[in-house]
């Protein structure tokens, strides 16, 4: 509107300073229009008139192209000048070899998003134990916890886990179902939500849906290239002890207490042989999010059992051996710092869950560069 207003007042002030002459020359010629037109008495005509006349009318025409043209390019600047902006580029695309992210320039319905992967957990009753939930946490999961604070490198703000080179790391294997899922569906109805934020969003998901607390979000993490992808190794691997699982954790900012609140989500989904060497769920309801996994742990025997994967062996339960435990889990129960926040969670669901929604917020959070501006969301559940 003020582009307008400029050009207005730019108009009157040329037609202000037009010369008397064409503007006379303008009025006769609007008669020569006119459906009426005056009639002249053939006698005491004088063609020298009508050639004057004729030429003072190709002179204004000129005059007033030459104006309009002025005219026209100021307001053509004026308009590139307001409305200038930023080339845009589609995420994930590369400007001379550094990765650009699309901001969130379009107002995303993230309770929608999450309305539309909740309505997925259960979509195919063939996969697994009848729920993506598990498959979909522990994808959240992995793609956060490569963070390392002293480089401030990996978690999941980048959104890395998407590419071949960090997908492919042996702890992710069988987490090609989770993004496969989240890429199809989800990515083209919501093109402007991030890779990192879709992911962690669908752990969230998993958590609440599933039977878990409330678990705090935002959106804000940006997606990068695959030069950003952590080298393999950064994830806790189950073969070992509670020293390698300390070193993990600590490398991201963890504590004793918030490592055994992380490891409680080993409640949901179970190993498979052909993904990670292991085999069975942690308890009897692995769709079932709970404290169960504590109090398996501490009230069970649990004996050694050898696996067909070269060199692997697993705790499983002497009463049910469907139900197992990994070497490093059995190995951090009988810590002595360790041990009795396994106990204290076994006894106290309500501390466990409290614990674990703040550690586990922290995890999907760790190296991202928030601006402090971004919505928090406690997400309404789908399945009450």
């Amino acid at each position: 509107m003020s582009a307008l207003r400029s050009l207005r007042c730019l108009t009157t002030r040329v037609a202000m300073n037009r010369p008397r002459l064409a503007s006379n020359v303008n009025m006769g010629m609007r008669r020569q229009y006119s459906t009426t037109p005056k009639k002249v008495a053939d006698e005491g005509h004088n063609p020298l008139l009508w050639v004057g006349c004729i030429s003072l009318g190709i002179a204004y025409t000129y005059y007033q192209k030459k104006q309009g043209e002025k005219l026209a390019l100021l307001e053509g600047r004026h308009d590139i000048s307001e409305t200038k902006t930023e080339t845009k580029h589609e995420p994930n695309e590369t400007v001379k070899g550094t990765p650009v992210a699309k901001l969130d320039s379009k107002n995303i319905d993230y309770q929608q998003v999450y309305n539309d992967i909740a309505a997925l957990l259960d979509s195919n009753p063939d996969y697994d134990d009848g729920s993506y939930g598990p498959v979909l946490f522990r994808l959240a999961w992995h793609s956060s916890g490569t963070y390392d604070k002293k480089d401030n490198t990996g978690g999941s703000g980048g959104g890395t886990i998407r590419f071949k080179a960090e997908s492919s790391h042996p702890a992710n294997k069988g987490l090609e179902i989770a993004r496969d899922l989240l890429h199809e569906k989800i990515k083209p109805k919501y093109p402007e939500l991030s890779y990192g934020d879709m992911y962690t969003l669908g752990g969230v998901v998993a958590v609440q849906e599933l039977g878990g607390p409330d678990i705090k979000w935002r959106p804000g993490r940006q997606d990068q290239g695959e030069n950003k992808v952590t080298p393999d190794g950064r994830l806790p691997d189950g073969a070992l002890n509670r020293d390698h699982a300390r070193n993990v954790f600590y490398r991201m900012g963890f504590n004793d207490q918030e490592i055994v609140a992380l490891i409680g989500g080993h409640v949901l989904g179970r190993c498979h042989l052909d993904r990670s060497g292991y085999d069975g769920p942690w308890q009897e309801a692995p769709t079932f999010f709970s404290n169960e996994y504590y109090k398996a742990i501490t009230s069970r025997e649990w004996v050694k059992r050898d696996l067909p994967t070269k060199g692997l062996w697993q705790w499983v339960d002497k009463n049910n051996p469907e139900v197992m435990m990994l070497p490093i889990e059995i190995s951090m129960l009988h810590d002595e710092k360790l041990g009795p926040y396994f106990q204290l969670y076994a006894k106290d669901q309500d501390k466990f869950y409290h614990d674990f929604a703040l550690a586990f917020k922290k995890l999907i959070e760790l190296g991202v560069p928030f601006t402090g501006k971004e919505k928090e969301y406690v997400f309404k559940r789908v399945n009450v």
